[in-house]
């Protein structure tokens, strides 16, 4: 197969696309044995975003099974390299919104099979209807050389096995009513990229001291089934997605049991919205991931006028994190309140769930309430379990706002603010507000202690806590530990 020509690439609604000369089974012998053909080509530098290969499938298949592979040949050094994703969609059809998704491994496995009982984790099993399917190929990045490829289909004839109806964890535990309650809403299993099954997840996560995780795999949905026997009234497990598009990376947090949101598309096109209100429409939340990433296609360009809370620290605090923070705070400086949240993003081993948690004070440990506290910024962030933290503003009369609230006050009058926190040994508070940091203060060794300061609301029109580590690059700040949200604080309208 020959390298595509400009006059084949087709700009559509989902993304830039390329559609091959099909591969047909339709004289299969459908009365038993396999079947199997191979195609290739050479996709040249400037690909488009998917390439998608019409396989015609005919009635009376048991299985379906694709392998493909690619060369890597050696490029010059700070130059990109070959990399190919793949996935499948079936007779429904490649139209934005994935009625037709079956299933998406990107880059992490070499071959991938659908039954109606069963399929490789990150694909859906059911039906395997006649029909035209689509094995989509996605060039993540092409080398000079062109990528020259080659993908194997092989089709099982026989009777089908009943289909398996997916069971979902529940969508409430047992939980101590309303508290704080902590979580990891960024993890990754053997359904996408991650080495770690569910189970083994879950483990990790009661050890974390978690009271709740969500999954979320990279563009399927695929894996929402294989955990309702984990969850417990001690573990509430919310289901979601990672879409990874190739500006960025964004949470469907908490959406409904089996929804699929596309990833299929590029900031240009200017689609998120559509796709943000579909994951609210799910029940979820949008979460941008990592905003801040250096890896390819990482960083979120999208905007967040669309998000409901933002990922500010992601796996073991970064230089990427500390630019995600200051970005976020900035933002919190013109007005623009999104409260922020932090995640594990754990794949494999090393990776730690539960580094960072957020914390969320919610009414009970269930879906809603916990979805609810994150997207009022009822949170807080810590690197651990052992971390606890308090933060309150209270002012002269005895009125107090704590985490993601308002506190409305004269323009003059002492507001007291105040953080408790357990955990941090030797660790640095600091007091930030709209001009910057204005009050530290170090924890004693014990890590117990309480750091208070005076303030007013025409002074600091909100206030946010932070708990850092030891500086190793001075002047330059020590790592985090712990963060607030904000507290706000509010000029009465009646004495300004």
């Amino acid at each position: 197969m020959s390298a595509p020509t400009r006059r084949t690439l087709l700009t559509t609604g989902v993304a830039s696309a390329l559609t091959l000369g099909g591969v047909s089974f339709a004289h299969a012998d459908a009365g038993g044995g396999d079947r199997t053909e191979t195609v290739g080509g050479t996709l040249p530098p400037g690909s488009p975003d998917y390439v998608y290969l019409p396989v015609e499938i005919p009635r009376g298949v048991r299985e379906i099974h694709v392998s493909y592979a690619y060369e890597r040949p050696a490029v010059p050094a700070g130059t990109q390299g070959n990399a190919l994703d793949i996935g499948i969609f079936d007779q429904r059809g490649t139209e934005l919104g994935g009625e037709g998704f079956r299933g998406w491994s990107g880059g992490a496995r070499k071959e991938f099979f659908l039954r109606t009982d069963a399929a490789t984790p990150g694909y859906v099993a059911g039906p395997l209807r006649a029909g035209t399917w689509f094995v989509v190929l996605a060039p993540y990045t092409v080398a000079p050389q062109g990528l020259t490829y080659s993908v194997t289909i092989t089709l099982r004839f026989g009777a089908p096995e009943p289909v398996v109806r997916p069971a979902y964890p529940p969508e409430r535990a047992e939980g101590r009513g309303r508290a704080w309650y902590r979580g990891d809403s960024h993890l990754h299993t053997v359904y996408s990229d991650g080495r770690r099954t569910p189970a083994e997840v879950a483990a990790l996560a009661r050890a974390a001291g978690l009271d709740f995780l969500t999954t979320t795999e990279h563009n399927t949905h695929a894996g929402h089934g294989a955990w309702a026997e984990l969850a417990g009234d001690d573990l509430l497990i919310l289901l979601g997605e990672e879409i990874t598009t190739r500006n960025g990376h964004v949470l469907a947090l908490g959406t409904d049991p089996g929804t699929f949101v596309d990833w299929r598309y590029r900031a240009r096109e200017n689609r998120f919205g559509r796709i943000a209100r579909e994951i609210r429409r799910a029940g979820g939340l949008v979460v941008p991931a990592h905003p801040h990433a250096t890896c390819i296609g990482c960083g979120w360009k999208s905007g967040f006028g669309e998000a409901d809370v933002v990922e500010v620290w992601n796996g073991p605090f970064t230089p990427d994190d500390e630019v995600s923070l200051a970005g976020w705070d900035a933002a919190l400086a013109t007005g623009r309140w999104t409260p922020a949240m932090g995640n594990s993003d754990a794949h494999r081993d090393p990776d730690r769930v539960g580094t960072p948690q957020t914390v969320v004070l919610a009414d009970d440990l269930s879906r809603e309430a916990i979805l609810a506290g994150l997207r009022a910024g009822r949170s807080y962030v810590a690197e651990s379990s052992s971390v606890s933290l308090a933060f309150t503003a209270t002012d002269g009369r005895g009125r107090a706002a704590g985490i993601g609230q308002r506190l409305r006050v004269a323009a003059d009058e002492p507001v007291t603010v105040r953080l408790t926190a357990t955990g941090a040994p030797g660790r640095t508070v600091r007091f930030v507000t709209d001009q910057g940091v204005l009050h530290t203060s170090v924890l004693p060794g014990a890590g117990e202690g309480t750091v208070e300061w005076v303030t007013t609301a025409a002074y600091a029109t909100y206030v946010r806590a932070e708990v850092r580590h030891p500086a190793t690059l001075p002047p330059l700040p020590g790592a985090l530990a712990a963060f607030t949200n904000p507290v706000f604080l509010e000029i009465s309208p009646r004495t300004r």
